[in-house]
Protein backbone atom coordinates (compact mmCIF):
# COMPACT_ATOMS: atom_id res chain seq x y z
CA UNK A 1 0.00 0.00 0.00
CA UNK A 2 1.61 3.32 -0.87
CA UNK A 3 1.81 5.81 1.89
CA UNK A 4 0.17 8.91 2.19
CA UNK A 5 3.62 11.17 1.04
CA UNK A 6 3.77 8.65 -2.02
CA UNK A 7 0.02 9.18 -2.89
CA UNK A 8 0.30 12.97 -2.58
CA UNK A 9 3.32 12.97 -4.84
CA UNK A 10 1.97 11.06 -7.88
CA UNK A 11 -1.32 13.02 -7.18
CA UNK A 12 1.08 16.19 -8.02
CA UNK A 13 3.21 14.68 -10.73
CA UNK A 14 -0.48 13.80 -12.72
CA UNK A 15 -1.78 16.81 -11.97
CA UNK A 16 1.65 18.45 -14.11
CA UNK A 17 0.63 16.10 -16.68
CA UNK A 18 -2.18 16.76 -17.25
CA UNK A 19 -1.02 20.33 -17.52
CA UNK A 20 0.90 19.69 -20.14
CA UNK A 21 4.28 20.86 -20.94
CA UNK A 22 3.08 23.71 -22.84
CA UNK A 23 0.69 24.83 -19.72
CA UNK A 24 0.77 28.81 -18.96
CA UNK A 25 1.49 27.79 -15.71
CA UNK A 26 4.70 25.55 -16.38
CA UNK A 27 5.83 28.48 -18.89
CA UNK A 28 5.18 31.37 -16.74
CA UNK A 29 7.26 29.22 -14.15
CA UNK A 30 10.30 28.62 -16.04
CA UNK A 31 9.95 31.98 -17.92
CA UNK A 32 8.49 34.65 -15.41
CA UNK A 33 7.02 37.84 -16.73
CA UNK A 34 7.47 40.75 -16.33
CA UNK A 35 4.62 41.33 -13.65
CA UNK A 36 6.48 38.20 -11.42
CA UNK A 37 9.73 39.89 -11.49
CA UNK A 38 10.96 40.23 -7.46
CA UNK A 39 11.46 43.91 -6.56
CA UNK A 40 14.43 45.22 -3.65
CA UNK A 41 14.64 48.07 -1.60
CA UNK A 42 17.22 50.29 -3.08
CA UNK A 43 18.74 52.02 -0.28
CA UNK A 44 20.60 55.44 -1.02
CA UNK A 45 23.37 56.39 2.13
CA UNK A 46 23.14 60.08 2.90
CA UNK A 47 24.42 61.29 -0.48
CA UNK A 48 26.46 58.41 -1.67
CA UNK A 49 24.99 58.71 -5.23
CA UNK A 50 26.49 59.64 -8.45
CA UNK A 51 24.58 59.66 -12.03
CA UNK A 52 27.19 56.49 -12.81
CA UNK A 53 26.59 55.16 -9.71
CA UNK A 54 22.85 55.07 -10.26
CA UNK A 55 23.22 53.60 -13.99
CA UNK A 56 25.43 51.09 -12.79
CA UNK A 57 23.07 49.74 -10.19
CA UNK A 58 19.80 49.80 -12.12
CA UNK A 59 21.56 48.00 -15.21
CA UNK A 60 22.84 45.42 -12.82
CA UNK A 61 19.13 45.32 -11.43
CA UNK A 62 17.92 44.42 -14.89
CA UNK A 63 20.29 42.01 -15.57
CA UNK A 64 19.66 40.07 -12.35
CA UNK A 65 15.87 39.90 -13.22
CA UNK A 66 14.70 42.31 -10.52
CA UNK A 67 11.50 44.29 -11.49
CA UNK A 68 11.99 47.48 -9.86
CA UNK A 69 13.11 49.10 -6.35
CA UNK A 70 11.47 51.08 -3.09
CA UNK A 71 13.78 54.15 -3.49
CA UNK A 72 14.35 55.60 -0.09
CA UNK A 73 17.55 57.82 1.22
CA UNK A 74 18.67 56.30 4.83
CA UNK A 75 21.63 57.08 7.43
CA UNK A 76 22.69 53.95 8.94
CA UNK A 77 26.07 54.62 9.97
CA UNK A 78 28.12 55.14 6.76
CA UNK A 79 29.72 58.06 6.55
CA UNK A 80 28.04 61.28 4.77
CA UNK A 81 28.37 61.72 0.88
CA UNK A 82 28.64 64.97 -1.12
CA UNK A 83 24.98 65.28 -2.30
CA UNK A 84 22.93 66.94 -0.14
CA UNK A 85 19.51 65.70 0.22
CA UNK A 86 16.71 67.54 -1.70
CA UNK A 87 19.68 69.61 -2.94
CA UNK A 88 19.64 70.58 -7.02
CA UNK A 89 21.83 68.37 -7.41
CA UNK A 90 19.91 65.52 -5.33
CA UNK A 91 17.14 66.23 -7.33
CA UNK A 92 18.69 66.30 -11.15
CA UNK A 93 20.11 62.71 -9.78
CA UNK A 94 16.50 61.65 -8.72
CA UNK A 95 15.18 62.77 -11.85
CA UNK A 96 18.32 60.51 -13.39
CA UNK A 97 17.53 57.40 -11.91
CA UNK A 98 13.74 57.51 -13.10
CA UNK A 99 14.77 58.17 -16.65
CA UNK A 100 17.22 55.20 -16.37
CA UNK A 101 14.58 53.15 -14.46
CA UNK A 102 12.08 54.08 -18.19
CA UNK A 103 14.82 53.30 -20.03
CA UNK A 104 15.60 49.92 -18.65
CA UNK A 105 12.02 49.17 -17.83
CA UNK A 106 12.41 49.45 -13.90
CA UNK A 107 9.62 50.59 -11.35
CA UNK A 108 10.40 52.80 -8.81
CA UNK A 109 8.38 53.36 -5.70
CA UNK A 110 9.13 56.18 -3.55
CA UNK A 111 8.81 56.54 -0.19
CA UNK A 112 6.20 58.71 1.44
CA UNK A 113 9.31 60.91 2.91
CA UNK A 114 13.19 60.68 4.10
CA UNK A 115 14.32 57.41 6.16
CA UNK A 116 12.13 54.64 6.84
CA UNK A 117 9.39 56.00 8.97
CA UNK A 118 6.52 57.98 7.38
CA UNK A 119 5.95 61.17 6.27
CA UNK A 120 7.99 63.88 7.99
CA UNK A 121 10.76 66.21 7.08
CA UNK A 122 12.51 69.45 8.58
CA UNK A 123 9.81 71.49 6.62
CA UNK A 124 7.23 70.37 8.51
CA UNK A 125 6.47 73.08 12.03
CA UNK A 126 5.93 71.61 15.08
CA UNK A 127 2.29 73.05 15.02
CA UNK A 128 1.76 70.61 11.68
CA UNK A 129 3.66 67.20 13.44
CA UNK A 130 2.09 64.58 15.82
CA UNK A 131 0.72 65.33 18.43
CA UNK A 132 -0.46 64.56 22.04
CA UNK A 133 -2.67 66.41 24.38
CA UNK A 134 -1.10 67.01 27.92
CA UNK A 135 -2.28 68.12 30.93
CA UNK A 136 -0.88 69.69 34.69
CA UNK A 137 -3.09 69.76 37.71
CA UNK A 138 -3.56 71.95 40.58
CA UNK A 139 -5.30 71.18 43.57
CA UNK A 140 -6.88 74.11 45.77
CA UNK A 141 -9.86 74.30 48.20
CA UNK A 142 -12.59 76.95 48.87
CA UNK A 143 -14.24 78.71 49.32
CA UNK A 144 -11.12 81.35 47.70
CA UNK A 145 -10.80 83.46 44.98
CA UNK A 146 -7.50 82.11 42.80
CA UNK A 147 -5.44 84.12 40.64
CA UNK A 148 -2.62 82.21 39.98
CA UNK A 149 -0.64 81.09 36.60
CA UNK A 150 -1.26 77.61 35.81
CA UNK A 151 1.88 75.11 35.47
CA UNK A 152 2.01 74.73 31.67
CA UNK A 153 1.72 71.00 30.30
CA UNK A 154 4.71 69.24 29.87
CA UNK A 155 5.27 67.35 26.49
CA UNK A 156 5.78 63.55 27.00
CA UNK A 157 9.40 62.20 25.85
CA UNK A 158 9.56 60.59 22.84
CA UNK A 159 9.27 57.41 21.98
CA UNK A 160 12.83 56.76 20.82
CA UNK A 161 14.01 59.57 22.78
CA UNK A 162 15.07 63.11 22.03
CA UNK A 163 17.73 65.23 20.88
CA UNK A 164 18.22 63.48 17.61
CA UNK A 165 16.94 66.47 15.50
CA UNK A 166 19.72 69.64 14.52
CA UNK A 167 19.40 71.78 17.94
CA UNK A 168 16.98 74.49 15.93
CA UNK A 169 14.37 72.08 15.61
CA UNK A 170 14.80 70.53 18.62
CA UNK A 171 14.33 73.85 20.38
CA UNK A 172 11.22 74.36 18.16
CA UNK A 173 9.65 71.45 19.27
CA UNK A 174 10.42 71.51 22.58
CA UNK A 175 8.69 75.43 22.56
CA UNK A 176 5.56 74.63 20.62
CA UNK A 177 2.64 74.43 22.83
CA UNK A 178 -1.06 75.58 22.62
CA UNK A 179 -3.82 75.53 25.04
CA UNK A 180 -6.72 72.96 24.41
CA UNK A 181 -9.02 74.12 27.19
CA UNK A 182 -9.04 74.41 31.57
CA UNK A 183 -11.60 72.04 33.44
CA UNK A 184 -12.64 72.03 36.92
CA UNK A 185 -14.01 68.98 38.75
CA UNK A 186 -14.79 68.38 42.36
CA UNK A 187 -11.29 66.16 43.62
CA UNK A 188 -12.18 62.52 44.23
CA UNK A 189 -11.21 60.71 47.39
CA UNK A 190 -8.76 57.60 46.90
CA UNK A 191 -7.00 57.39 43.69
CA UNK A 192 -8.82 55.52 41.48
CA UNK A 193 -7.32 54.92 38.13
CA UNK A 194 -7.64 53.39 34.67
CA UNK A 195 -5.32 50.52 34.03
CA UNK A 196 -2.85 50.47 30.97
CA UNK A 197 -3.78 54.60 30.31
CA UNK A 198 -0.98 55.44 28.15
CA UNK A 199 -1.84 52.43 25.73
CA UNK A 200 -5.73 53.42 25.93
CA UNK A 201 -5.09 56.84 25.39
CA UNK A 202 -3.20 56.54 22.45
CA UNK A 203 0.11 58.19 24.00
CA UNK A 204 2.19 54.89 23.75
CA UNK A 205 2.48 51.95 20.89
CA UNK A 206 5.59 50.20 21.57
CA UNK A 207 6.42 48.05 18.51
CA UNK A 208 5.01 44.66 18.85
CA UNK A 209 7.74 42.89 17.50
CA UNK A 210 11.23 44.03 18.80
CA UNK A 211 10.23 45.63 22.13
CA UNK A 212 9.66 43.14 24.96
CA UNK A 213 6.48 42.55 27.20
CA UNK A 214 4.51 44.27 24.64
CA UNK A 215 0.76 42.85 25.33
CA UNK A 216 -0.68 41.51 22.37
CA UNK A 217 -4.28 42.87 23.57
CA UNK A 218 -5.55 44.96 26.07
CA UNK A 219 -8.17 43.42 28.29
CA UNK A 220 -11.56 44.54 28.22
CA UNK A 221 -14.61 43.68 30.68
CA UNK A 222 -18.12 42.55 30.03
CA UNK A 223 -19.45 44.68 33.17
CA UNK A 224 -17.24 46.28 35.91
CA UNK A 225 -17.80 46.64 39.83
CA UNK A 226 -18.93 49.65 41.04
CA UNK A 227 -17.08 52.53 42.94
CA UNK A 228 -18.12 54.85 45.37
CA UNK A 229 -19.48 57.73 43.66
CA UNK A 230 -17.19 60.16 45.94
CA UNK A 231 -14.27 58.27 44.30
CA UNK A 232 -14.78 58.89 40.94
CA UNK A 233 -15.15 62.19 38.67
CA UNK A 234 -18.90 63.30 38.36
CA UNK A 235 -18.95 64.10 34.39
CA UNK A 236 -21.69 66.28 35.59
CA UNK A 237 -19.62 68.80 37.87
CA UNK A 238 -16.94 69.09 35.43
CA UNK A 239 -16.74 72.89 34.64
CA UNK A 240 -14.98 74.16 31.61
CA UNK A 241 -12.83 77.43 32.67
CA UNK A 242 -10.95 78.40 29.45
CA UNK A 243 -12.45 81.25 29.37
CA UNK A 244 -11.16 82.30 32.75
CA UNK A 245 -7.47 81.60 31.61
CA UNK A 246 -5.39 84.55 30.42
CA UNK A 247 -2.67 84.20 27.59
CA UNK A 248 0.01 84.22 30.33
CA UNK A 249 -1.38 81.24 31.84
CA UNK A 250 -3.17 82.82 34.42
CA UNK A 251 -6.62 81.31 35.44
CA UNK A 252 -8.86 83.81 38.10
CA UNK A 253 -11.47 81.76 39.15
CA UNK A 254 -13.67 81.84 42.40
CA UNK A 255 -13.25 78.63 43.62
CA UNK A 256 -16.45 77.23 44.94
CA UNK A 257 -16.30 75.61 48.70
CA UNK A 258 -15.10 72.47 48.94
CA UNK A 259 -11.54 70.20 47.47
CA UNK A 260 -11.18 70.95 43.19
CA UNK A 261 -8.88 69.53 40.97
CA UNK A 262 -7.88 72.09 38.31
CA UNK A 263 -6.53 70.78 34.65
CA UNK A 264 -4.79 72.41 32.05
CA UNK A 265 -5.27 70.98 28.97
CA UNK A 266 -2.82 71.36 25.94
CA UNK A 267 -1.42 70.31 22.82
CA UNK A 268 2.61 69.26 22.01
CA UNK A 269 4.63 67.56 19.64
CA UNK A 270 4.67 64.20 20.26
CA UNK A 271 8.36 64.48 18.73
CA UNK A 272 8.38 61.98 16.54
CA UNK A 273 10.56 62.56 14.20
CA UNK A 274 11.98 60.98 10.19
CA UNK A 275 14.35 58.26 11.00
CA UNK A 276 16.44 56.46 9.96
CA UNK A 277 17.12 59.77 7.91
CA UNK A 278 19.86 61.29 5.82
CA UNK A 279 21.02 64.29 8.13
CA UNK A 280 19.50 66.90 5.81
CA UNK A 281 16.03 65.25 5.87
CA UNK A 282 16.57 64.98 9.78
CA UNK A 283 12.72 66.63 10.92
CA UNK A 284 9.12 66.04 12.54
CA UNK A 285 6.58 64.11 11.40
CA UNK A 286 3.60 65.50 9.99
CA UNK A 287 0.42 65.32 11.69
CA UNK A 288 -1.52 62.54 10.52
CA UNK A 289 -4.74 63.41 11.74
CA UNK A 290 -4.58 66.47 9.64
CA UNK A 291 -5.06 66.49 6.17
CA UNK A 292 -3.46 70.07 5.19
CA UNK A 293 -0.61 69.18 6.98
CA UNK A 294 -0.06 66.25 4.44
CA UNK A 295 -0.96 68.60 1.67
CA UNK A 296 2.40 71.04 3.08
CA UNK A 297 4.71 67.44 2.89
CA UNK A 298 3.34 66.19 0.14
CA UNK A 299 3.96 69.64 -1.99
CA UNK A 300 7.21 70.63 -0.51
CA UNK A 301 9.12 66.78 -0.90
CA UNK A 302 6.89 64.45 -3.35
CA UNK A 303 5.18 67.43 -4.85
CA UNK A 304 8.87 68.66 -5.36
CA UNK A 305 10.17 65.77 -6.91
CA UNK A 306 7.29 65.28 -9.52
CA UNK A 307 7.98 68.76 -10.57
CA UNK A 308 11.49 68.19 -11.06
CA UNK A 309 10.72 64.89 -12.88
CA UNK A 310 8.13 66.61 -15.10
CA UNK A 311 5.20 65.42 -17.48
CA UNK A 312 7.22 62.26 -19.45
CA UNK A 313 6.00 59.79 -22.31
CA UNK A 314 7.09 56.55 -20.91
CA UNK A 315 6.14 53.01 -21.52
CA UNK A 316 3.67 52.23 -18.87
CA UNK A 317 4.79 50.70 -15.58
CA UNK A 318 8.11 52.28 -15.95
CA UNK A 319 9.81 54.96 -14.05
CA UNK A 320 7.74 55.95 -10.80
CA UNK A 321 4.73 54.36 -10.40
CA UNK A 322 3.99 54.22 -6.68
CA UNK A 323 4.24 55.66 -3.85
CA UNK A 324 5.04 53.47 -0.02
CA UNK A 325 4.27 54.12 3.67
CA UNK A 326 6.70 51.58 5.14
CA UNK A 327 6.13 49.84 8.89
CA UNK A 328 4.96 52.40 10.98
CA UNK A 329 7.82 53.35 13.29
CA UNK A 330 6.37 56.52 14.41
CA UNK A 331 4.52 56.00 17.39
CA UNK A 332 0.92 57.43 18.42
CA UNK A 333 -0.81 60.46 18.56
CA UNK A 334 -3.87 61.39 20.26
CA UNK A 335 -4.55 64.97 19.02
CA UNK A 336 -4.70 67.86 16.52
CA UNK A 337 -6.08 71.11 16.75
CA UNK A 338 -9.36 70.35 15.13
CA UNK A 339 -9.76 66.66 17.57
CA UNK A 340 -12.57 68.12 19.31
CA UNK A 341 -14.38 69.18 16.97
CA UNK A 342 -13.88 65.92 15.09
CA UNK A 343 -14.60 63.86 17.86
CA UNK A 344 -18.01 65.39 18.36
CA UNK A 345 -18.94 65.22 14.66
CA UNK A 346 -18.17 61.47 14.63
CA UNK A 347 -19.25 60.13 17.76
CA UNK A 348 -22.44 62.75 18.43
CA UNK A 349 -21.06 64.00 21.99
CA UNK A 350 -18.54 66.63 23.28
CA UNK A 351 -15.70 64.67 24.51
CA UNK A 352 -14.62 67.85 27.36
CA UNK A 353 -16.36 66.61 30.63
CA UNK A 354 -14.68 63.24 30.06
CA UNK A 355 -11.45 64.36 28.77
CA UNK A 356 -9.81 63.73 32.63
CA UNK A 357 -10.05 60.19 31.29
CA UNK A 358 -6.46 60.90 29.20
CA UNK A 359 -4.77 61.30 32.94
CA UNK A 360 -5.72 58.12 33.57
CA UNK A 361 -8.80 59.36 36.21
CA UNK A 362 -12.03 57.28 36.54
CA UNK A 363 -14.96 59.68 35.20
CA UNK A 364 -18.67 58.36 36.00
CA UNK A 365 -17.49 54.64 36.42
CA UNK A 366 -14.80 52.50 34.82
CA UNK A 367 -17.02 51.80 31.77
CA UNK A 368 -17.81 54.60 30.99
CA UNK A 369 -14.54 55.69 31.15
CA UNK A 370 -13.49 52.96 29.20
CA UNK A 371 -16.55 53.71 26.63
CA UNK A 372 -15.36 56.96 26.09
CA UNK A 373 -11.62 55.64 25.27
CA UNK A 374 -12.62 53.58 23.35
CA UNK A 375 -14.57 56.18 20.92
CA UNK A 376 -10.99 58.37 21.29
CA UNK A 377 -9.36 55.81 19.58
CA UNK A 378 -11.97 55.06 17.03
CA UNK A 379 -11.60 58.94 16.12
CA UNK A 380 -8.03 58.53 15.97
CA UNK A 381 -8.30 55.63 13.50
CA UNK A 382 -10.99 57.19 11.63
CA UNK A 383 -8.83 60.28 10.84
CA UNK A 384 -5.75 58.63 10.29
CA UNK A 385 -7.19 56.47 7.81
CA UNK A 386 -9.43 59.16 5.92
CA UNK A 387 -6.57 62.23 6.12
CA UNK A 388 -3.68 60.43 6.09
CA UNK A 389 -3.74 56.96 4.30
CA UNK A 390 -6.79 57.77 2.30
CA UNK A 391 -5.50 60.76 1.14
CA UNK A 392 -2.13 60.29 0.59
CA UNK A 393 -3.34 57.60 -1.92
CA UNK A 394 -5.62 60.25 -3.48
CA UNK A 395 -2.86 62.48 -3.83
CA UNK A 396 -0.88 59.81 -5.36
CA UNK A 397 -3.26 58.74 -7.86
CA UNK A 398 -3.67 62.70 -9.40
CA UNK A 399 -0.26 61.94 -10.49
CA UNK A 400 -0.52 58.18 -12.22
CA UNK A 401 1.14 56.70 -8.53
CA UNK A 402 -0.52 53.64 -6.44
CA UNK A 403 0.19 53.24 -2.97
CA UNK A 404 1.85 50.49 -1.08
CA UNK A 405 1.28 50.40 3.07
CA UNK A 406 3.53 47.88 5.43
CA UNK A 407 0.72 48.78 8.09
CA UNK A 408 2.03 47.56 11.06
CA UNK A 409 3.63 47.39 14.37
CA UNK A 410 3.13 50.66 16.31
CA UNK A 411 -0.33 51.73 14.66
CA UNK A 412 -2.40 53.67 16.93
CA UNK A 413 -5.11 51.94 14.64
CA UNK A 414 -6.15 48.33 12.97
CA UNK A 415 -3.51 46.90 10.91
CA UNK A 416 -6.26 45.67 8.58
CA UNK A 417 -8.52 48.98 8.26
CA UNK A 418 -5.45 51.01 7.46
CA UNK A 419 -3.89 48.19 4.85
CA UNK A 420 -7.19 47.65 3.10
CA UNK A 421 -6.06 51.19 1.49
CA UNK A 422 -3.62 49.88 0.25
CA UNK A 423 -3.24 49.36 -3.56
CA UNK A 424 -0.86 46.74 -2.94
CA UNK A 425 -0.69 45.82 0.83
CA UNK A 426 2.84 45.06 2.22
CA UNK A 427 4.13 42.58 4.84
CA UNK A 428 7.19 41.72 6.31
CA UNK A 429 9.29 38.62 7.51
CA UNK A 430 12.99 38.18 8.79
CA UNK A 431 15.59 35.55 8.88
CA UNK A 432 17.31 36.38 11.45
CA UNK A 433 16.46 39.32 14.14
CA UNK A 434 12.66 40.09 15.20
CA UNK A 435 8.94 38.45 14.52
CA UNK A 436 6.79 40.09 12.39
CA UNK A 437 5.19 36.81 10.69
CA UNK A 438 1.77 38.45 12.22
CA UNK A 439 2.31 41.15 9.14
CA UNK A 440 2.00 38.15 6.48
CA UNK A 441 -0.87 36.91 8.01
CA UNK A 442 -2.78 39.93 8.44
CA UNK A 443 -1.37 41.30 4.31
CA UNK A 444 -2.52 38.28 2.97
CA UNK A 445 -5.65 38.38 4.65
CA UNK A 446 -5.90 42.42 3.26
CA UNK A 447 -5.28 40.67 -0.06
CA UNK A 448 -8.10 38.08 -0.43
CA UNK A 449 -10.86 40.00 1.60
CA UNK A 450 -10.09 43.47 -0.46
CA UNK A 451 -9.40 41.66 -3.56
CA UNK A 452 -5.81 42.79 -3.98
CA UNK A 453 -4.05 40.91 -6.54
CA UNK A 454 -0.47 41.53 -5.00
CA UNK A 455 0.58 41.32 -1.80
CA UNK A 456 4.16 42.25 -1.51
CA UNK A 457 6.97 41.16 1.31
CA UNK A 458 10.11 43.02 2.59
CA UNK A 459 11.64 39.26 2.61
CA UNK A 460 14.21 37.60 4.39
CA UNK A 461 15.06 40.75 6.43
CA UNK A 462 18.37 40.37 8.74
CA UNK A 463 20.35 42.12 11.15
CA UNK A 464 24.03 42.32 11.27
CA UNK A 465 24.67 38.93 13.22
CA UNK A 466 23.79 37.19 10.00
CA UNK A 467 27.10 38.15 8.75
CA UNK A 468 25.75 37.31 5.04
CA UNK A 469 25.89 33.46 6.08
CA UNK A 470 22.61 32.98 5.12
CA UNK A 471 22.39 31.01 1.36
CA UNK A 472 19.47 29.85 -0.67
CA UNK A 473 18.71 26.56 0.95
CA UNK A 474 18.54 27.75 4.67
CA UNK A 475 15.91 30.60 3.15
CA UNK A 476 13.70 28.03 1.52
CA UNK A 477 11.46 26.70 3.77
CA UNK A 478 10.54 30.33 5.56
CA UNK A 479 10.20 31.66 2.05
CA UNK A 480 7.85 28.86 0.88
CA UNK A 481 5.72 29.65 4.26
Amino acid sequence: MLTPLVLLAFALAATGRAAGPGSELEQGFRHPPESARPWVYWFVMDGNLTREGITADFEALKRAGIGGVIFMEVDVGIPRGPVKFMSPEWRTLFKHAISEAERLGLQITLNAGPGWTGSGGPWVKPEQSMQHIVASAVDVTGPKHFDEVLPRPQRRPAFFGDGALPPELEKAKNDFYGDVMVLAFPTPTGNQRISDIDEKALYVRAPYSSAPNVKASLPMAASYPALPPDTVVAADRVLDLTTKLGADGRLAWDVPEGKWTILRFGRTSNGAGTRPAPQPGLGLESDKFDKAALDAHFDTFIGALLREIGPRKKAPGTGLTMLHIDSWEMGSQNWTAAFREEFRRRRSYDPMRYLPAVTGRVVDSVEVTERFLWDLRQTAQELIIENHAEHLKALGHEHGLGLSIEPYDMMPCADLSIGAVADVPMCEFWLYGFNTTFSVIEATSIGHTCGRPIVAAESFTSGDTERWQAYPGAMKLLGDW
